[in-house]
């Protein structure tokens, strides 16, 4: 087939002359759909086999395709042939390669098939593809923060409400609660999954086909659980986009969070933490500074999934059935926050692991800020008395300390009788915050035996997940 042929436009015969260069230009989306080729490939090339197996072409004709498809994929994974960036997108570029290896013969592979249907599989093949390295990084994240869990049951902070000293915990505590949100980011991960593995392949541009295609055989080629039902939803449903742009914005703000607490644990007023040299950055003109940047820009590109998930959002709002060219832009949003957000689940797992935790600076925040008292209220509930008059009589023991200017660490069995001739020499030590923690044994409370068993079941939910995740990688 001479090469201007081969270079013509899928749409062209209906047209007189060529679109304006600036609409050209606009509607180009190679560069940004080129990551598409090795699943657009896949997908042509299950396409092909099932045209011979059903007979729309004979043998011979799928397995040339075949064949020449599979050399395509080698002459771009080895770096042998490039992209026609005058080629429309991934589709075209890979038609056109294909065209001068095998002629005329190129032209039967698009039998039965859309862009329309074509590029929703290629969407949900790559995504697929991208969803065990996602969830493997994150499980590693999670791991991380289980063992430094591990290493601090017995570090004490103040654990916060309202920003403001409420009760002692332990490190380890603080950590897991970090956790959780992580695994219900792989949890919402490996269902997006579950629910987007569906086969658009054979709806074709809209209403399906009237050639005998086997769309069951499509589907499990590529590793579908089944085709999807109907063909109109097949080409416009981009339900499975938002689905994932959700997940991987929610991931970025539980790692802005945590990037958040770095950020202010590492500052002199809090000195929790010391973030290693290789996640910091200095001041061009203050010698002294040392600066998180690197949790500054994950807090920040938080802020950049969030607009691509809005601006999702608001593109499908109205849009009308089926395909519209709208549809092509799903792709800059997702793969802009799948780039920021893969990388920045890494940093935040080496940033926890390289820093320097100051736990005497930890515990000594504790020293005279009362988040004992409610252990004094408990107390006294113990004794009998109920919780409202023994939060009132606390309320009163602390006011007083607040004018003496003292904490409950230098209360005296004479001062708590004071206030109530329940209280007895223990008392003294239920403001202790080491005792504090040690008696919140309830489950998913912060005592070190109540940690241990959360961390327990935290790693039966990750063996879990990782063996979900491990069939979406190997799909039947």
């Amino acid at each position: 087939m001479p090469k201007e042929q081969a270079n013509q436009r899928m749409w062209g015969g209906r047209f007189d002359k060529e679109p304006a260069p600036e609409a050209q230009a606009f509607s180009h989306s190679l560069f940004i759909d080129q990551r598409l080729w090795s699943q657009d490939i896949q997908g042509s090339i299950a396409h092909a086999r099932m045209l011979g197996i059903t007979g729309i072409l004979n043998q011979h004709e799928a397995n040339t395709l075949v064949q020449a498809l599979l050399e395509i994929a080698h002459e771009i994974q080895e770096g042998d042939w490039l992209f026609d960036y005058e080629a429309e997108d991934i589709h075209t570029a890979i038609e056109q390669r294909l065209y001068e290896k095998v002629g005329a013969l190129a032209g039967k592979l698009h039998t039965a098939r859309s862009r329309n249907d074509q590029v929703a599989t290629d969407t949900r093949l790559w995504l697929r593809e991208m969803t065990p390295k996602i969830g493997h990084t994150l499980i590693e994240l999670c791991e991380a923060l289980i063992e430094l869990a591990e290493q601090h049951m017995l570090t004490l902070l103040p654990g916060l409400t309202h920003q403001q000293h409420a009760q002692p915990v332990s490190l380890a505590h603080h950590l897991m609660a970090h956790l959780w949100a992580l695994g219900r980011d792989l949890e919402r991960l490996v269902q997006s999954a579950h629910r987007m593995n569906l086969c658009p392949l054979g709806a074709g541009a809209l209403s399906g086909t009237s050639i005998p295609i086997d769309r069951e055989l499509t589907a499990n080629e590529l590793g579908f659980s089944l085709p999807i039902p109907n063909s109109m939803d097949a080409v416009s449903d981009r339900d499975f986009v938002a689905d994932y742009l959700y997940t991987f914005t929610m991931i970025m703000l539980h790692l802005s969070r945590i990037a958040q607490e770095l950020i202010n644990w590492s500052t002199p007023e809090y000195g929790f933490v010391e973030l290693d040299d290789a996640y910091t950055t200095g001041s061009s003109l203050m010698p002294q500074k040392k600066n998180p940047d690197i949790a500054e820009l994950i807090r920040g590109r938080s802020a950049l999934a969030v607009g691509n998930l809005t601006a999702w959002l608001t593109l499908l709002k109205g849009l009308p059935l089926t395909y519209n060219r709208d549809l092509q832009d799903d792709k800059p949003l997702l793969f802009a926050t799948f780039d920021s957000m893969l990388p920045a689940i890494r940093l935040t797992r080496a940033m926890l692991q390289s820093a320097r935790w100051n736990t005497e600076r930890m515990r000594s925040a504790l020293v005279g800020d009362f988040s004992t008292a409610t252990e004094l209220a408990d107390y006294l509930v113990n004794k009998g008395l109920p919780f409202r008059e023994a939060h009132h009589v606390v309320g009163q023991i602390v006011r007083d300390c607040i004018q003496q200017g003292i904490g409950l660490e230098a209360l005296t069995l004479d001062i708590l009788r004071r206030h109530s001739p329940l209280f007895e020499e223990d008392a003294l030590q239920a403001v202790q915050p080491e005792q504090a923690v040690q008696a919140k044994r309830v489950l998913g409370g912060t005592a070190p035996e109540a940690v241990k068993a959360q961390i327990e079941h935290a790693r039966k939910v990750l063996n879990l997940l990782e063996h979900q995740l491990h069939e979406l990688a190997n799909p039947v």
